[in-house]
């Protein structure tokens, strides 16, 4: 099997024969059904390929569909003016990069329809090539935009000045912003010259004026019907790849069984709406296919540097984010600041929809799968504790420690590794702000301790436990303190039953109480029992 890996041409990959999974169905009903769309998803997510499916179909390339579901479907076939612009591949801090690209679509329009610009402006120019290829050809026409959000990613929050007049304060995301609004304005005055819209981004910037004298396009990211229009389901990843599926198994020692769900842990997860259709990762999946190997691909692409700005300063710590409940309007739509980093961690993919409660009309958002959750929490703690304290040698040791019942060792460990990092925030006069930290500290590392499933503020009836850790061997229940006793953090695992629903595991059971000093940076008292049965009365 061919794997279209990188590839985003539909023609390509059809007459090349790379494998291609169908989704043309869907495509149909998106052209019967409306006129004017946006689709937000994560990067290498399948948008281009999907632009480019629908460039191909407006065209009427029918031979490139022949044996795909929507060929049953089409009978007219016909021929439209397509318009596509693809903002990919395009460095837009450079101050006049927008400008440059959006003349080059404007004047290639205008050659191909014989149009005299009458004027400057974007828009206007634009309605008018739009005119002219209705007139000449009398048939509405096509708009593809990709990635129509990058000319803003590419400078949010860079403070990057403006190209325009010496003195001004705009900034170059202000300038770019103002010049996509006016080139968008075309979709309401050329409503009449229009048979179809698509614009795909991985942000939705409605709340920021891009779309502002723009007709409204209907939002699809968050409709269930569209679900599964880029990204592999469950039954397209066992029927178009079982055979893969079982070759990469035997590579790897594994069952058919055990294969499926390594790939749904890796690469699993995402959801894109209150339906909860499971979604994989397409890039991850065709390279793990491909090599034949589980590793974290999509990740280790690259992280947005506007997602890691925005998480710079951290205002909100991922451990303050993840898990939790939030209504739609607080992570659907673009208002993303440092203070509130929600909706670009949605929206690029880094969260995903993990339940939604129907009755209160909220979703719970956490790490989509594996590979996300390992590849973002390493990049953090990096970012955290700086490259001089990677914990990498440290935390294969904490894992022997823990794998053991070796509390005390995991006491020496964490000591020592907060007192290399604890200068950075002894100045930090706040409690709240130095429990912050620790909070956030211990978070990162159980985190990073990938290979166990870690329950972080763990929902109980009785109460949150701060941190559960399951070894294969062991279950570890910590409560947190902070200039307190070990004693007071084990007294409330005691009086809130945290290790009773461990009563008939077969593993050990340790709770663990730790005290963290403000003063010292590190851990001022620690403490342990093991079992899961209530300490007896003294």
């Amino acid at each position: 099997m061919k794997y279209p890996i990188g590839l985003q041409s539909f023609e390509q990959i059809i007459e090349d024969g790379f494998v291609y999974v169908d989704k043309t169905a869907l495509v149909y009903r998106l052209v019967k059904e409306g006129k004017i769309y946006f689709l937000s998803r994560p990067r290498r997510f399948g948008k281009s390929l999907l632009v480019s499916t629908l460039e191909n179909y407006f065209l009427g390339r029918r031979e490139l569909f022949r044996g795909l579901a929507i060929e049953a479907l089409e009978k007219e076939w016909a021929e439209y003016p397509v318009f596509h612009l693809d903002f990919n591949g395009s460095n837009f801090t450079r101050p006049t990069a927008l400008d440059v690209v959006v003349n080059k679509f404007l004047e290639d329009g205008e050659k191909r329809y014989n149009v005299v610009p009458g004027t400057n402006e974007p828009g206007l120019r634009f309605n008018a090539i739009l005119k002219a290829a209705h007139e000449q050809t009398g048939r509405g026409a096509v708009v593809l935009v990709d990635e129509y959000d990058k000319p803003l990613l590419d400078v949010m929050n860079t403070g990057i000045p403006s190209p325009v007049v010496a003195g001004e304060t705009k900034t170059l995301e202000d300038y770019n912003r103002e010049i996509l609004k006016g080139f968008y304005s075309v979709f309401k005055l050329a409503d009449k010259h229009l048979k179809f819209v698509l614009l795909t981004g991985v942000t939705k910037f409605s709340q920021i004026s891009v779309f502002s004298g723009f007709n409204q396009p209907k939002d699809i990211s968050f409709d269930g019907r569209y679900d599964a229009l880029c990204g592999i389901t469950t039954d397209e990843l066992l029927s178009v790849f079982k055979e893969q599926i079982r070759e990469l198994g035997e590579a790897n020692g594994m069952t058919e069984e055990a294969t499926v769900e390594q790939l749904t842990r890796k690469y699993d997860g995402y959801h894109f709406s209150k339906r909860m259709t499971d979604i994989f990762n397409p890039f991850s999946i065709l390279n793990c296919l491909d090599s034949r190997d589980f590793m974290d691909y999509w990740f280790s692409t690259g992280t947005p540097t506007y997602l890691m700005r925005l998480m710079s300063d951290r205002h909100s710590n991922i451990n303050e984010l993840v898990g939790k409940e939030y209504p739609p309007a607080e992570f659907a739509d673009y208002k993303a600041t440092k203070q509130m980093p929600l909706p670009m961690l949605y929206q690029s993919g880094y969260l995903t929809i993990k339940g939604y409660n129907p009755r209160r009309d909220i979703y719970r958002l956490d790490f989509p799968n594996a590979e996300v959750r390992s590849g973002m929490v390493s990049l953090l703690a990096a970012d955290y504790f700086g490259s001089e304290n990677s914990p990498s040698t440290w935390l294969n040791e904490v894992s022997d420690s823990l794998e053991a019942g070796d509390l005390d060792g995991f006491r020496r460990q964490l000591t020592s590794f907060l007192s290399d990092i604890s200068y950075r925030f002894r100045r930090k006069q706040d409690a709240k702000e130095c429990e912050r930290h620790f909070q956030y500290t211990f978070y990162l590392i159980m985190r990073l301790l990938g290979t166990y499933n870690t329950f972080v503020e763990k929902e109980t009836s009785q109460g949150r436990i701060d941190c559960v850790l399951e070894c294969p061997g062991q279950v570890y229940i910590f409560e947190f303190k902070l200039n307190s006793t070990a004693a007071v953090a084990m007294k409330q695992i005691e009086e809130k039953g945290y290790a009773l629903p461990y009563v008939a595991d077969a593993r050990r059971i340790f709770k663990v109480g730790i005290s963290f000093s403000s003063e010292t940076g590190t851990l001022n008292d620690f403490g342990y029992t093991e079992g899961a049965e209530a300490a007896p009365c003294p």
